[in-house]
């Protein structure tokens, strides 16, 4: 649906600083989005509002700076980082005269790059239906006419109209494909459950490094890369240990800040892994400086999809990056609060192997209560040494 970037197209990003606490940090990860994009970024351009400008929202004075800057670096695309409105983009456009994109598009078009399964790609297309449909009822005023000439004429229908029905038959087609493949998954989640299989997901920030943990523990060749939403289509492997047998392991696509909700909603089928699973894996950069913050946000999103409830282990990775020491860390109750390891270097994957059988254990008890493990919840906010 939406046009995707060339790797040599030259991008102006554009951030407003409305007073937010994590704003320098916003502004990194949208470096990070364009690089992921594989676009060339040859400039920023920054500035400070109490509030966004209706029609512009970076305000008349601001355009102007940009538009210079457009024409200056030949710019073909300028990317803001926050959502724009339909009539915004649309204004920013006529006075930039280039195409402006939002941070919601940019992340669409990232996610529509990197779908690789049938199931990915209908999410993706759907996501972005959402996103369009939204320009269609509030922006595309210039839609807003009859139809006419020969050949074109429709039955008694605007133009805004036939885009909106055709919108509405696809957005139903893929909702009925992706509610037969939900259909397949509960068959074969039943099928576990009637065999005792415990599920296990990884969940976590975008490039926390969930990819290469889950290829350290199952041996497989998940794609892993050091940018921003490498993994997107879900990938569940057999997991076996000795003495308790096997389980089942997922890997998801990671959150971010601000997470446009049109993809929380479209790829809610792929994220029932994590709300069906009996135990999480929330994976952690230790070496960021936002780790917290980014504990926060992706709790947040797991209250969000309905798996707040799932017990989860909170697993500290990239250790070597920070001169941290691997293993178990304990609180004050003797209930495991963190697994410290590094999945790059193997070291402390061992602890959570045997974190991971005792936790199969318990699993199979008739009664479930974690006696062994006693995992603590996602309300546990860590806090390094």
């Amino acid at each position: 649906m939406f046009e995707r970037h060339s790797g040599s197209e030259r991008v102006l990003l554009v951030s407003i600083n409305f007073g937010e606490a994590d704003y320098q940090d916003s502004v990194e990860e949208l470096h990070r989005l364009a690089e992921s994009a594989g676009l060339t970024i040859i400039g920023l351009i920054e500035g400070k509002r109490a509030r966004p400008d209706s029609a512009l929202f970076a305000g008349s004075g601001k355009v102007e700076e940009i538009a210079s800057m457009v024409n200056a670096t030949e710019a073909g695309v300028v990317i803001f980082n926050h959502a724009l409105s339909p009539a915004q983009e649309r204004n920013l456009e006529q006075a930039l005269q280039c195409r402006v994109v939002d941070r919601t598009t940019l992340i669409l078009d990232i996610f529509a790059s990197r779908a690789k399964s049938a199931e990915g790609i209908l999410q993706v297309e759907l996501a972005q239906l959402a996103h369009l449909s939204t320009r269609l009822v509030r922006g595309w005023t210039h839609l807003e006419r009859q139809k006419g000439g020969i050949g074109l004429r429709g039955p008694g229908e605007t133009q805004l109209e036939t885009d909106r029905r055709l919108i509405g038959k696809r957005v139903k087609l893929l909702k009925d494909r992706l509610a037969k493949l939900k259909q397949q998954r509960g068959i074969q989640r039943r099928a576990r459950s009637r065999n005792r299989v415990m599920s296990i997901s990884l969940v976590g920030y975008t490039n926390a490094g969930k990819s290469s943990l889950f290829n350290a523990l199952t041996h497989a060749d998940s794609y892993a890369a050091d940018q921003l939403f490498a993994t997107l289509d879900t990938t569940t492997r057999q997991l076996f240990l000795p003495d308790v047998g096997e389980l089942v392991i997922s890997d998801t696509v990671g959150f971010i800040t601000r997470l446009p909700h049109t993809l929380v909603e479209s790829f809610r089928a792929t994220l029932e892994e994590t709300i069906q699973a009996d135990l999480l894996l929330h994976v952690v950069d230790a070496a960021s400086p936002m780790r917290d913050k980014h504990i926060i946000e992706v709790n947040k999103v797991l209250a969000e999809i309905g798996a707040a409830s799932v017990p989860q282990i909170l697993i500290m990775n990239k250790i070597d990056l920070c001169a941290g020491t691997a293993g178990i860390v304990r609180d004050e109750y003797g209930k495991i609060s963190e697994i410290r390891l590094s999945a790059k270097t193997g070291a402390g994957v061992a602890y959570l192997r045997e974190t991971l059988a005792a936790a199969k254990q318990d699993f199979m008890l008739p009664t479930a209560q974690n006696t062994q493990v006693n995992i603590v919840n996602n309300e546990y906010h860590p806090e390094l040494d």
